[in-house]
């Protein structure tokens, strides 16, 4: 599904009527008002409902009847088309288009690959070098820049160092 992005993960079934209790990978929650239709297992969900409250989505989609048919749905990823996510700003990247990026140093060195991220007030991303993982935070300085197209991230090495975990 490249074409598409993942935007949640379905929790649990909040209440009896079908409605979704989903957790967002957006920046805010409110990011999901906007949208007519999600894809769940690759298949079209037209949205009927759409509340948020305390960092979390509710959603009720047409073909979600009840309980029973919203409990069959945990733990399945909320898709949408790419071409409906709205532009990102200058200097924010959607995850899709990071992982498996190469990671570089400024003077050309390859690290690894990057190959998660944890989002939290300070991003934490997973480098993979062969069979070692190391997690860094997106802290002051590390990343000098980001070139999407090519899926290279370069990043100044000595500040790297200074706060990579091993």
């Amino acid at each position: 599904m490249e074409n598409f992005l993942e935007i949640g993960i379905i929790v649990k079934p909040q209440g009896v009527r079908g409605e979704l209790k989903v957790k967002p990978f957006t920046d805010a929650a409110e990011d999901f008002l906007g949208f007519k239709r999600v894809f769940l297992k690759g298949e079209e969900y037209r949205v009927l409902s759409c509340r948020t409250g305390a960092g979390i989505v509710y959603l009720g989609l047409r073909g979600v009847p009840d309980r029973n048919a919203a409990e069959l749905l945990r733990g399945v990823s909320v898709c949408v088309p790419r071409e409906e996510m709205p532009e990102t700003e200058e200097g924010t990247y959607y995850v899709a288009d990071l992982l498996e990026a190469s990671i570089v140093t400024e003077e050309g060195e390859a690290l690894g690959t990057l190959t998660d991220i944890r989002q939290a007030a300070t991003d934490v991303y997973t480098l993979t070098a062969g069979d070692k993982e190391i997690l860094f935070p997106v802290a002051d300085g590390v990343i000098v820049s980001v070139d999407v197209e090519q899926k290279i991230i370069t990043v100044n090495k000595k500040r790297f160092y200074e706060v990579a975990v091993v």
